[in-house]
């Protein structure tokens, strides 16, 4: 077989189109072909390595592929065919994966990752989680595909909200967007994940204690709120809270049905809980009162609270607080800081660590030993409870 002669610049810009396509070969399987409209394009012929059959692979017009550019993918594909892997079957594959990650944007990979996140999450949180990266992350980064968001560019993204001294807002961003990246590699999508450690990249937020008393305090406060000028429904609610030791949110929102006046149990279901987890409060004697004084406003609807405007609805949640700043304890207390303040006399007490984080309902993260607390504890708690409110009844008396 004759040797084949290299092609020079000169002999393909000198190369004239005929009446039928001419191929002129530069060795190795690579050719110029020349159509009859004067268009020239480069070809590599080839042995398929699985079948052994002849197959030819485009790998593109000149000018724009130089001769040198031509020579150097011949040889990338014939080293992967060295490898019994088909160029062409290789080219396709890459060209199908690029389609793909040009498609995956962040945007809907985001959307794909919240699919599966508001499963876990109660509506109200997954609402306010998404509304965040619909406004700060997706209007500057949802259209790059997955594969391009890097930490840069979504600490550039992030820098303005962190100017404004919105720290908490930046860490749950992050803390997001890590999330959602972790989910593109466990869905194949990327190989890692870029924005690791992105949260370094921004100072860390200060943690605000929820407003409180001293426990030297809490005598004051209950005389306050005997003789504050706010509605009955209001000081109740601020009594059941303190008593029952639930978040604001919990307290306001307390529905008849909940309520075991029985076996002197409160139930409120898991999907009102912060942790999504059914919590039990055993009801002292003061607490039945409570409910025996609110009964004759609320017990004919659904709520024990009801909301002054709205009687079929629930109070607001920052109704206690609200009433709270009313009797001249701004910055001094919020209603969360009520439960604070319980767990510091009860401590203070002596009583059971664990016996006050499952009155809190704090979520035991050992799952066995929350199940099995669940049970053991329950009685306990009762007495607990009920000497709380006795300590309550006994430190308001000091101001009478």
């Amino acid at each position: 077989m004759a040797k084949t002669t290299p092609l020079t610049d000169k002999d393909i810009k000198n190369a004239k189109p005929e009446s039928k396509v001419r191929k002129l070969s530069d060795g190795r399987g690579l050719q110029l072909r020349i159509r009859s409209n004067g268009t020239k394009s480069w070809l590599l012929d080839y042995v398929k390595p699985s079948t052994g059959k002849r197959s030819s692979l485009g790998l593109g017009s000149y000018p724009e592929i130089s001769l040198a550019a031509a020579r150097k993918l011949r040889d990338e594909a014939r080293e992967l065919i060295a490898k019994d892997i088909d160029p062409k079957e290789h080219k396709d594959a890459e060209k199908r994966q690029k389609q793909e990650l040009s498609a995956n944007t962040l945007a809907k990979v985001a959307k794909s990752w919240f699919e599966v996140k508001k499963s876990s999450i109660k509506p109200d949180t997954a609402s306010s989680l998404w509304r965040s990266i619909e406004l700060h992350v997706l209007p500057s980064l949802g259209g790059y595909p997955i594969s391009q968001i890097t930490a840069p560019l979504v600490i550039e993204t992030l820098k303005p909200i962190a100017a404004k001294g919105t720290l908490e807002t930046v860490k749950r961003l992050t803390q997001r967007m890590n999330e959602i990246m972790t989910f593109a590699v466990n869905t194949g999508l990327i190989f890692s994940n870029p924005l690791s450690g992105i949260g370094s990249a921004f100072q860390k937020p200060v943690k605000n204690n929820m407003a409180t008393l001293e426990p030297k305090e809490l005598p004051e406060f209950l005389n306050d709120l005997q003789y504050a000028s706010i509605k009955l429904v209001t000081r109740l609610l601020i009594e059941w809270q303190l008593h029952t030791m639930v978040r604001p949110s919990e307290a306001a929102a307390a529905s008849w049905k909940e309520i075991d006046l029985e076996n002197k149990l409160w139930i409120i279901p898991a999907e009102r809980m912060k942790r999504g987890r059914e919590h039990i409060v055993p009801l002292s004697s003061y607490c039945l009162k409570i409910l025996e004084r609110i009964q004759p406003i609320s017990g004919h609807r659904p709520y024990v609270f009801p909301s002054d405007r709205k009687p079929l609805l629930h109070t607001n949640e920052q109704t206690a607080n609200m009433a709270i700043k009313r009797m001249g304890y701004k910055g001094r207390l919020v209603a969360h800081g009520l439960r604070s303040l319980a767990s510091t006399i009860l401590n203070e007490e002596g009583f059971d660590p664990d016996l006050i984080e499952s009155a809190l309902a704090h979520v035991d993260k050992n799952e066995v030993r929350r199940a099995y607390n669940r049970a053991k504890y329950l009685e306990r708690r009762k007495e607990m409870m009920e000497w709380w409110s006795d300590y309550l009844i006994k430190a308001k008396a000091l101001t009478l």
